[in-house]
C-alpha cells in the first residue's frame, strides 16, 4: 500500500478524529471573528468623544439589564396561576358533605363566609375601597405603574408607602400559596403579572366583586357580608357611610385597627378613609367634617361558627377527607367537591332522639342514686325523673369520695397553671377548691353521663347512623372510635366463636361452678357472677344466654387465648391491642365502640369481615365522578357454620336472657339477637343488637372511669345502653326505615308477635374484673407459668383437641366472692 492509500484509509476509518478537529477550526474561526469584532468595535468606541463613551457604554448596560429582565419574566410568567386557575378562584366554592338521601350535613367553608353580588354591596363600601385603596382602580390595567414610581419615590424620603392596587390585593387573597407575603422582588413580580392576568380575564365590577367576597375581617370572617354581619349586624347593602368606612380602614391592618379591641386607633383611621372619600369627591369637605365627628357605634356579635351543625360522624369524615385531598391535590375549601357519605340522615336522628332521651333519663337516675346515703331503689326511671329536681345531685358522691375530688381538682388545667407559675401546691388546691364557680363547672363536667351510639349494615359495612356523645358542641370527643373502654360481656361471643371453630358443640355443658384457674405459680383467678352459681351442669349455648362468667372462664381454658385474639381481630378489632390474660374472655382488654359493632357485623353477615365504609363517592360541583370507593372484598374471618350457631345463642341472649329488655320494654318482636356488658363497679354499660340489616351497639358511662353508676341495678348494661338501641330500634321500625319481619341468617320462621311481659326475676351480669387469690398448694407452687397454647386451624377437625386443663376445685366453703 502506497502512502496515498495509507493517509486515505486512515482518514476513512478514524471520521470522529476527523468531526473533532473540524469542530476546533470552526470554534477557533468563531473565536477569532469575536475577538476581531471585539477589537473592532473597541477601537471605534475609542475613536469617539469620552462623552459618547459612557453614553453607549450605558445603553448597552441597559439593554443587557433589560434583556436579563425580560429573560427572568418570561420564566416567571409558568410559575404564576393560569386562566384556568383564575376561574377557579373566581367560582371557588367550599366542598360539602351530603347524606346518603342528600342531606347537606357540612361544608369546607373558610371561616364564615358568604358570596354575594356586588349589586348586594353598599355604594359608601364601594367608594370608600377605591377612594383608599386604589382611586385610579378604572384608569390601569392591573399595575398602576405612576402610583409605583410615587410609592417609591416617597419610600426613598423615608416615608414607606405601598403601590398595590386592587387587583394586585386580589391577586394575593385568591393565590396565597402561589404568590406569598414575603417582602421580595420575587413576590412582587408574581404579584403584577397576576394582576395584569386578572385584567385580561375579568371586568372591573367582577374584581371588586372577587375582592370584596374574599378579603378577611377577623373572628373568622371572611368577605363583607360576614364583616357587616359580625361588626354592625346587617347585611352589607344596608351599610352607612361610617360604617362601610369603618371596614375599609381595617383592611390597613386587621388587628392593629380592630373596632372592637381598638375602638380609638379604629376611628382614627376611619377619617382617614373619610377624608379619602372627600379628596376623591365622593362629599364635600363640610360633610367630611361632621362625620369625622361621629362615634364608631359598632354592634359586634361573634357569629355562630356553621360547623356548629357538625357532628361527630362529619368530624370523622373531615379528617379522613383531609389526608385523602392532600394526597390527591384537591383544595376541600375551593374545589366544591360533593363528598357522598354512607349516613342514613332519618336513622341518624332516630339515634339522636334515642339517645338524647334516654340518657337524660339515665342522668337523672345517676344524679338522684348519688344525691343522698340512702339509695332509692326502682326498676322504674319514671321515679328517678319525678326526684330529679327535688334533690341536690351528686352531692352525696362528692361527700363520701373527697379523694378523687381532690384528685380532680390537680388534674385540672387551673391547677397546673397556677403551680408552673409558682404557687404552693397545697395553697393553689385549697384556693380552687374555694372558689365556687369553678369548682361548680368541674363537678358537673364530671358528673355528666356519656354515651356513644352507631350502627351499620352488616351487607356492606356502610355507616349509617354514629354519636359521638350526648352533645357535639359540649364534647367533642367522640365515644364511637377515640374512647377505648373495657367491652365486659359483650366480647364473650367471641370466645364461643373461637370455641365453635374448634369443634365444640353449643350443647357441650360445664358445671357451673366457682372455679380456681391456675394463671401462674401460687396464683389463682376466680371469676364469678352476680347471681351466684347452680353448681349444675350447663351447656355452653346457655353459658352465653346467661352471660356466666363461670362457664366463659371454663371455655376460654378449653380454647387457649391465642386463638380467641386472633379471631377478635379478624372479626373486626383491628386498631385496639388485645392482652392475653385471662379475664380477657370477660372483656377485660379496652377497645372501641366502632370495632365491636363492626365484629358483631362480621357475626351477622354469616362470618365475613367487611370494613367500616363512611364515603361511597366524591363527585364535581357537575356530579362528575372524581372517586368511587368501592368496598373492599369481604374476608372470611369466622366460617359460616359457626357464624350460623353463634347467631342462634345470642337470640337466646335477647329472647330469654340478660338482652330481654328489648322486647318487653320496647316491643320488639322481630327476628333480633345481641348482647348486654357490663364491667367493673359499673362503669361502663353496653348492648350491641343484631337485626338482618342493621347492628346497633351503644356504650354508656362517664368520661372518668373513677365515677360510675351507683346501683347494680341500673348499671348493668342491659338496663342503661340497651336503652338507647331498644329506643332507636322501635324508632327506625316505626319509621319504616327497617323491615320488622326480616329474618336472620339460619331462621326459618318470623317469631310470632306476642305480648312480652317484664320478669319477675332478671339475670345479671358480673364483670371480669382480673384479680388473683395466693394459694399455697405446693403442688400449684410447683408448676411452672402456663405457655400459651398453639392456635389450631379451623379447617383441621381430625385432631385430637388437647386434653381440658386441670381446674381447681372451689374451696369447702363454698365462697362466692370476685377474688
Amino acid at each position: 500500500m502506497d502512502q496515498d492509500e495509507k493517509t486515505d484509509t486512515q482518514q476513512v476509518s478514524t471520521p470522529r478524529a476527523g468531526l473533532k478537529q473540524h469542530g476546533q477550526r470552526l470554534f477557533e474561526g468563531a473565536g477569532n471573528r469575536a475577538r476581531s469584532g471585539y477589537s473592532l468595535a473597541a477601537a471605534r468606541l475609542r475613536d469617539r468623544p469620552r462623552i459618547e463613551q459612557v453614553a453607549l457604554v450605558g445603553l448597552w448596560t441597559l439593554a443587557a439589564g433589560l434583556s436579563v429582565f425580560f429573560l427572568y419574566l418570561v420564566i416567571l410568567i409558568p410559575l404564576t396561576p393560569g386562566i384556568d386557575d383564575l376561574h377557579q378562584a373566581r367560582t371557588a366554592r367550599p366542598s360539602i358533605i351530603l347524606s346518603a338521601d342528600g342531606k347537606e350535613l357540612g361544608s369546607f367553608e373558610k371561616g364564615l363566609q358568604e358570596r354575594i353580588k356586588l349589586s348586594q354591596v353598599s355604594p359608601h363600601v364601594v367608594k370608600a375601597l377605591i377612594s383608599t385603596e386604589d382611586h385610579r382602580f378604572y384608569d390601569h390595567h392591573g399595575v398602576d405603574f405612576k402610583r409605583i414610581g410615587g410609592a417609591l419615590v416617597a419610600t426613598l424620603k423615608g416615608d414607606s408607602q405601598g403601590g398595590s392596587t386592587i387587583t394586585q390585593q386580589l391577586a394575593r387573597n385568591m393565590f396565597p400559596q402561589e404568590i406569598g407575603r414575603a417582602r421580595s422582588i420575587n413576590r412582587k413580580m408574581k404579584e403584577l403579572i397576576t394582576a395584569i392576568k386578572i385584567e385580561n380575564t375579568y371586568s372591573k365590577t367582577e374584581i371588586l366583586e372577587a375582592y370584596l367576597n374574599t378579603v378577611p375581617f377577623l373572628y373568622n370572617a371572611y368577605g363583607i357580608e360576614m364583616a357587616a354581619r359580625t361588626y354592625f349586624g346587617k347585611p352589607a347593602l344596608k351599610l352607612d357611610v361610617l360604617e362601610s368606612a369603618t371596614l375599609v380602614g381595617m383592611l390597613k391592618g386587621t388587628h392593629y385597627y380592630n373596632p372592637v379591641a381598638n375602638p380609638e386607633r379604629s376611628k382614627l383611621r376611619r377619617n382617614v378613609v373619610l377624608s379619602q372619600m372627600a379628596r376623591h369627591g365622593a362629599f364635600s369637605e363640610e360633610r367630611y367634617r361632621l362625620l369625622s365627628k361621629r362615634p364608631l357605634r359598632v354592634r359586634f356579635a361573634r357569629l355562630s361558627d356553621r360547623s356548629g351543625k357538625d357532628s361527630h360522624f362529619t368530624a370523622h369524615v373531615r379528617k379522613w377527607l383531609q389526608d385523602w385531598a392532600d394526597e390527591n391535590d384537591y383544595d376541600l375549601q375551593l374545589d366544591g367537591l360533593v363528598v357522598h357519605t354512607t349516613l342514613d340522615q332519618g336513622l341518624q336522628e332516630a339515634a339522636q332522639r334515642a339517645v338524647e332521651r334516654q340518657a337524660n333519663t339515665l342522668q337523672a337516675v345517676a344524679d338522684v342514686e348519688w344525691a343522698a346515703s340512702s339509695m332509692p331503689r326502682s326498676t322504674s326511671s319514671g321515679m328517678y325523673t319525678s326526684m330529679r329536681n327535688e334533690v341536690n345531685p351528686f352531692s352525696y358522691y362528692w361527700a363520701s369520695h373527697p379523694r378523687e375530688l381532690d384528685a380532680f381538682v390537680r388534674e385540672s388545667g387551673d391547677y397546673r397553671r397556677a403551680v408552673e407559675d409558682g404557687e404552693v401546691p397545697a395553697a393553689a388546691l385549697k384556693r380552687l377548691k374555694g372558689d365556687r364557680k369553678f369548682m361548680a363547672e368541674l363537678k358537673s363536667a364530671k358528673s355528666r353521663l356519656e354515651a356513644g351510639f352507631v350502627a351499620m349494615d352488616p351487607n356492606t359495612g356502610e355507616v349509617r347512623a354514629w354519636i359521638g356523645s350526648r352533645s357535639f358542641e359540649r364534647d367533642q370527643f367522640d365515644h364511637v372510635v377515640q374512647a377505648s373502654r373495657q367491652p365486659g360481656s359483650t366480647f364473650k361471643p367471641i370466645v364461643y366463636a373461637a370455641a365453635l371453630e374448634r369443634g365444640i358443640s353449643p350443647d357441650q355443658t360445664y358445671r357451673d361452678s366457682v372455679q380456681d384457674i391456675r394463671v401462674g405459680p401460687g396464683k389463682a383467678w376466680r371469676p364469678t357472677d352476680m347471681n351466684g352459681s347452680s353448681g349444675a351442669m350447663m351447656s355452653m349455648r346457655d353459658g352465653l344466654v346467661f352471660s356466666k362468667n363461670t362457664i366463659t372462664a371454663q371455655v376460654m381454658q378449653e380454647v387457649g387465648l391465642s386463638p380467641i385474639v386472633s379471631l377478635a381481630q379478624g372479626m373486626g378489632i383491628r386498631q385496639s391491642k388485645l392482652e392475653q390474660v385471662p379475664s380477657l374472655a370477660l372483656g377485660t382488654s379496652p377497645v372501641t365502640l366502632l370495632e365491636m359493632v363492626s365484629t358483631y357485623s362480621t357475626i351477622a353477615a354469616q362470618g365475613e369481615y367487611r370494613k367500616p365504609v363512611f364515603v361511597r363517592r366524591i363527585t364535581d360541583r357537575e356530579g362528575k365522578l372524581v372517586a368511587d370507593f368501592v368496598p373492599d372484598a369481604p374476608e372470611r374471618a369466622l366460617s359460616q357454620a359457626s357464624a350460623l350457631n353463634l347467631i342462634d345463642m345470642l337470640r337466646g341472649v335477647v329472647n330469654r336472657g340478660t338482652g330481654g329488655g328489648v322486647r318487653y320494654r320496647f316491643g320488639l318482636y322481630g327476628d333480633v339477637a345481641g348482647k348486654t356488658g357490663t364491667t367493673q363497679n359499673n362503669t361502663d354499660g353496653w348492648f350491641i343488637l343484631m337485626h338482618p340489616n342493621l347492628v346497633t351497639g351503644a356504650w354508656v358511662g362517664f368520661n372518668d372511669n373513677r365515677v360510675t353508676m351507683r346501683s347494680s341495678y341500673w348499671g348493668q348494661g342491659g338496663h342503661n345502653a340497651l336503652l338507647l338501641v331498644g329506643d332507636f330500634m322501635r324508632g327506625a321500625i316505626e319509621a319504616g326505615k327497617l323491615d320488622p319481619n326480616a329474618l336472620l341468617p339460619g331462621a326459618r320462621v318470623a317469631p310470632a308477635p306476642r305480648p312480652i311481659e317484664e320478669p319477675d326475676e332478671e339475670f345479671e351480669e358480673g364483670p371480669g374484673d382480673l384479680q388473683f387469690e395466693e394459694v399455697e398448694d405446693p403442688a400449684i407452687d410447683q408448676q411452672q407459668e402456663p405457655q400459651p397454647e398453639p392456635e389450631i386451624e379451623v379447617e383441621d377437625q381430625e385432631q385430637e383437641p388437647p386434653p381440658l386443663p386441670e381446674v381447681i376445685p372451689p374451696p369447702p366453703t363454698g365462697e362466692n366472692e370476685i377474688i
